[in-house]
């Protein structure tokens, strides 16, 4: 069971790491970038010679593991999913150097017995070298099976108000069936995504595909549709996590033009199924 206290003291640990450009190719590949191999727009992403990281790759930096299943943390691991993710990119990426990821615990909220908690956490990163901070990652974390522990019942964080009428872009990217596989490479070693029997104990027919790869194939969307693939236009993206996307289908992108930026959901083509909803963009 969740301990408020301890929960917002855990110490979770600070994360230097080395990227490689190698590194920053297989982010990119991950998530579906190089899939047209004839898309000159989307090689810079893909080829060494100039190689540029997305926006999106943020969330996979200085990331300090799987640290909710650590047992002093209280959380039942096997039914926590990833409820809502915010980046802020400061300065363009590097597609290579050193980086520092700190991340903390900011707030508990308690929806009462059965109804799960949510755990607030932020990431900052910033250039090992210079200091200068790269990106801010807020995440909402679900843990399903930790309601009712005596905690305090908010505040909520607000989401970003559905968008209505007819969206003025519309594009969809397809998954991989593989690619969760790859895409743990980066360092998210959740098994939910690999292995079917954790998956069924988690109550879905298959493993699926990591929520922050459905971010990167949104980002990538939003990228190629509002920035022309530059990362210098790229300023925030906020969103919510509505259902699950099994590796393999298609991830419709629907994008609502706006003063400063864009409001943005996405869903499942073949089930016609909302995955991603609340979406915020906004420009540099």
């Amino acid at each position: 069971m969740i301990d408020e206290k301890k929960l917002l003291a855990h110490p979770i640990p600070e994360i230097r790491s080395t990227i490689r450009w190698q590194d920053t190719a297989l982010y990119n590949l991950s998530i579906g970038l190089g899939q047209d191999p004839l898309d000159l727009r989307q090689l810079p992403f893909t080829y060494e010679p100039e190689l540029r990281a997305m926006p999106s790759m943020a969330v996979v930096l200085g990331y300090p593991g799987f640290w909710v299943k650590d047992p002093a943390t209280g959380v039942d691991w096997v039914k926590v999913v990833h409820g809502e993710q915010s980046l802020i990119l400061h300065k363009p990426l590097p597609a290579s150097g050193e980086i520092l990821g700190t991340t903390k615990v900011t707030g508990i909220v308690d929806r009462g017995p059965g109804k799960g908690a949510m755990i607030y956490s932020e990431r900052v990163v910033v250039d090992a070298a210079t200091g200068e901070k790269l990106a801010t990652l807020e995440q909402t974390t679900f843990a399903r099976g930790d309601g009712g522990f005596g905690g305090q019942p908010g505040p909520v964080k607000k989401p970003h108000p559905e968008p209505e009428g007819t969206p003025d872009i519309t594009l969809d990217l397809a998954t991989r069936p593989e690619q969760a596989a790859y895409y743990r490479l980066n360092g998210d070693h959740n098994p939910l995504h690999i292995d079917p029997g954790v998956a069924s104990a988690a109550g879905f027919k298959a493993p699926i595909l990591h929520g922050l790869c459905t971010f990167g194939v949104v980002c990538h969307a939003l990228m190629r549709e509002l920035c022309d693939y530059s990362p210098e236009k790229f300023g925030r993206m906020d969103l919510r996590f509505s259902s699950p996307v099994y590796p393999g289908e298609t991830i419709r992108t629907e994008i609502w033009r706006e003063a400063g930026g864009a409001s943005f959901r996405a869903r499942v083509v073949e089930r016609a199924v909302v995955v991603v909803s609340n979406g915020l963009f906004k420009f540099a």
